[in-house]
């Protein structure tokens, strides 16, 4: 017992480690080993003479007994354990830390020889890979960095890349490229998607783009042995490509093959979240594990039977250590072939430990099977617990072994049919599922703020359909395809995987495109993630024991949590770190106002779906009650095809007209019949509209009612003339929200006495066109907020005008370097945070 809450206790560490702001000095680590060792010194030697001399030891338990006893260092091995796992972790987070891009090499171009060390992913008009740099000028590029190589031609937001030409990249090759290298950035906001924890969890510690024309020097396959595996991956998708490359669900072959996600269209991972059966497109521990027993029931079946010289096999080794040892190398090459992501890990030592304790006849139970297995995982790779991966896998396991032990098999009786027998077998599936999806429901609401409702019925037939018809037709034409003569039999492989896999989709399509299909959990504190963990412990006890079903009472607050709303005359506003764009988020105590929709990034990309859903589904946002859209700007609208597509709304406001620039984004998407729906009641905005609710006073200040509409195809000038401007006046304080406006329309708006305000959003992302010094004096703000993209080519925001606010007394906040900026108006005080401030991590820039 002291063993397995030891292991928990490191693992603990670790996870603590991932979210402090700084590891330790060597100042900190000296008075925290010193601490240890005098408590250690104390219970070991010290306290167990006391307690001796003051009362004989009589009874056999107790904790003064057992200090009397000596075994004061046993009791502290769970604190040992959670100071050399908080070491370790931190150990590896400072290495990595100093292999850092340096400021002064930051988003310039460096001459760069590196070795491509991953599968490229490819792209029409793109490819991305991982390196290892072995040389570079300037010196002192971190040894491991993302690089993209993107074609001449820009496709823009609306279409589609072209195909472009790119030399055929292999891993193991050496280039010589010159780069522009940045340090990882991306947005950041809560709850939100934090993508440079990902890359740094992944050791990419900078990100380049290929300038110029680079250069092959030579190849070097077998540097490494992950080398000679991802080369062996890129032989086998080369060999697949030919046979699934016209097909609809080709790249999801690919990924169930080779781990090789790259080519799923985003339409399909849409599909897939919400019927949650995003763990079947992936090689899941499923695969590996159904793979493993294969080759370990093959090598039993051949030892029992072959023989080597005269002598039986078996009678030099057992066949069953033969099957283990054989199960567990078929899980090892099929791990490195589908990448080694966690799950591959996870599944991976989990099947080690299990081969260890029956080689040794060692009678380990479930729960010391999953701590060895998620300890050696962490021991290999700190930064597992990063990955939502890494959460679900084990809970799932978890859940299956808990409810295993009650589920209970059918007793052995008279004969049934076939029809009889896949009944009670697609029951069980549907049962299993039922379990699994409600276990991991507390880690879900926590991970992502939404619930699959429709997860059991898809995975109750996506599992048996992926894991024993897709799944191995997938590998099979891995295998056929790379040998030369069965063209012919890999061709009729991918059709018969194909067809199976698109008439699986067909009930999976119809059950994703349902309202229903999920529930948005709102993002709840930390403690009802336990209580609900405590909870699911208890609801998945044996049957028979008593108050088992109460445990589900305690998995409510974590699913039915509301975050609290600010009471009437006050506001909440977060402006929403969306890049080169803006979107700003208001909530009153019972209703909630969007401020523009970010900028559209691509096809199937744009902000409103990466950074303003997930924040509305994380505050418990359901629909909103005003959009404005300030005007048609790709920067300010962007988003809205999304925002309209996951919320309702009940009135919008905008500068234009709303529903036309609708059918304009949907014919140069390509589908000028698939139009999302509109809101109720679409309005324009102009100086007079006027409403109020919750105590807070919501009125347009610009542009005047005489004013033209600036159209959708007039210049940009003109569109950002006829910004909406909104003023919010609560009971304590006032916000101004000004689009892109200029110093001409704000000098209209001083002459006509809008008065101070608390908190200003800079217009037009802080240009130098804006924020003229009238503006500045008369409003005379606190707080000024410009919502910027890292780095973008319009150098907004202009330190001109950064100054200028500055001067005037106020608070420059930035979303490109504070991250989403919140603010709290109440009647003790306006506070303003920002993201990156509250949430402080050590991987994140200054």
């Amino acid at each position: 017992m002291m063993g397995r809450i030891s292991l928990l206790a490191g693992l603990t560490a670790a996870g603590v480690a991932h979210v402090l702001p700084r590891t330790p000095e060597p100042v900190e680590w000296a008075w925290l080993a010193g601490g240890l060792l005098a408590a250690t010194l104390i219970v070991s030697v010290v306290f167990p003479c006391f307690v001796r001399r003051r009362r004989p030891v009589r009874r056999r338990h107790g904790a003064l007994d057992c200090l009397a006893r000596g075994r004061g260092p046993r009791m502290l091995a769970p604190v040992w354990a959670f100071m050399l796992g908080l070491a370790w972790v931190c150990f590896h987070i400072d290495h990595r830390l100093s292999d850092s891009l340096s400021p002064q090499d930051e988003d310039k171009v460096s001459r760069v020889v590196l070795r491509i060390a991953t599968l490229p992913r490819e792209l029409p008009g793109s490819r991305r890979f991982e390196a290892e740099v072995l040389a570079s000028q300037p010196s002192g590029i971190p040894r491991r960095i993302l690089v993209s190589w993107h074609g001449a031609d820009y496709a823009g937001p609306y279409r589609q890349a072209r195909a472009a030409q790119f030399p055929d990249l292999v891993p193991g090759q050496v280039w010589r490229m010159s780069l522009n290298l940045r340090r990882p950035h991306g947005a950041s906001n809560p709850h939100g998607f934090d993508y440079e924890g990902h890359v740094f969890a992944q050791g990419l510690r900078a990100v380049g783009s290929v300038r110029g024309t680079p250069r092959l020097l030579y190849d070097e396959p077998g540097a490494s042995l992950a080398l000679r595996a991802e080369r062996a991956r890129h032989r086998v998708r080369q060999a697949m490509l030919p046979y699934v490359r016209d097909s609809r669900y080709g790249a999801v072959l690919l990924a169930l093959a080779i781990g090789d996600q790259a080519g799923v269209p985003p339409e399909d991972w849409t599909v897939f979240n919400r019927t949650s059966i995003t763990h079947l497109i992936s090689i899941s521990g499923s695969h590996i594990t159904m793979l493993a027993a294969l080759g370990g029931l093959l090598t039993l079946w051949l030892w029992k039977r072959l023989a080597w010289r005269g002598r039986p096999l078996a009678e030099r080794a057992p066949a069953q250590v033969a099957a283990c040892l054989a199960a567990l190398c078929v899980a090892w090459l099929y791990c490195l072939l589908a990448g080694w992501g966690v799950p591959a890990r996870r599944t991976f030592l989990m099947l080690a430990v299990l081969a260890a304790a029956h080689l040794c006849r060692l009678p380990l139970g479930p729960a010391r099977v999953l701590l060895l297995a998620a300890g050696a995982v962490v021991a290999l790779d700190p930064w597992a617990l990063m990955a939502s991966g890494f959460w679900l896998s084990f809970g799932a396991v978890a859940v299956l072994l808990a409810s295993g032990r009650w589920m209970g098999t059918p007793a052995i009786g008279h004969p049934v049919s076939a029809g009889a027998r896949l009944a009670r077998g697609l029951w069980a599936a549907c049962r299993l599922q039922l379990i699994v999806t409600a276990g991991l429901m507390p880690i879900l609401a926590t991970l992502f703020n939404e619930i699959s409702i429709v997860s059991p019925i898809a995975n109750a037939y996506a599992i048996p359909v992926i894991s024993l018809v897709v799944t191995p037709l997938s590998l099979l034409l891995a295998a056929v395809s790379m040998m030369p003569g069965l063209e012919w039999l890999a061709r009729a492989v991918s059709w018969l995987a194909h067809e199976a896999l698109q008439f699986m989709m067909v009930p999976t399509h119809w059950l994703a495109s349902r309202e229903a299909a999920s529930l948005d959990a709102a993002a709840a504190p930390w403690w009802t993630l336990l209580l609900a963990l405590a909870g699911m412990a208890m609801a998945l006890l044996p049957r028979g024991l008593p108050a088992r079903g109460a445990g589900w009472l305690l998995v409510l607050p974590a699913l039915l949590w509301r975050p609290e709303r600010p009471p009437d005359g006050a506001w909440d506003m977060v402006a929403v770190d969306v890049g080169q764009g803006a979107a700003v988020l208001v909530l009153t105590s019972g209703h909630a106002l969007l401020f523009d929709t970010g900028v559209r990034h691509g096809p199937y990309s744009d902000a409103a779906a990466r950074s303003i859903v997930p924040l509305l589904r994380a505050k418990g946002v359901r629909k909103l009650d005003v959009l404005v859209v300030s005007h048609a700007d790709i920067d300010h609208a962007g988003g809205l095809r999304s925002i309209l597509e996951a919320r309702g709304i009940g009135q919008s406001y905008s500068s234009f007209n709303a529903a036309a620039y609708l059918r304009r984004e949907a014919a140069l998407l390509g589908m000028p019949e698939d139009l999302p729906p509109l809101p109720q009641v679409l309005s324009r905005c102009h100086d007079g509209v006027r409403w109020e609710v919750d105590g807070v006073a919501f009125d347009f200040m610009w542009p005047l009612e005489s004013s033209v509409p600036a159209g959708t195809n007039s210049r940009s000038k003109e569109r950002n003339a006829q910004s909406c401007v909104l003023r919010i006046r609560g009971g304590h304080h006032s916000a101004l929200l000004t689009g892109d406006i200029a110093t001409g329309q704000e000098d209209e708006l001083v002459r006509r006495a809008l008065g101070p305000v608390d908190v200003v959003a800079a217009a037009h992302h802080g240009s130098r066109s804006s924020s003229g010094r009238d503006f500045v004096a008369h409003t005379a703000p606190a707080h000024v907020i410009a919502q910027a993209g890292r780095w973008n080519r319009y150098g907004h925001p202009h330190p001109t005008v950064q100054r200028r606010w500055q001067r005037a007394g106020a608070r420059f906040w930035r979303t490109d370097l504070h991250g989403a900026v919140t603010v709290r108006s109440r009647a003790e005080g306006l506070v303003v945070e920002s993201h990156r401030q509250a949430r402080q991590r050590h991987w994140s820039g200054p």
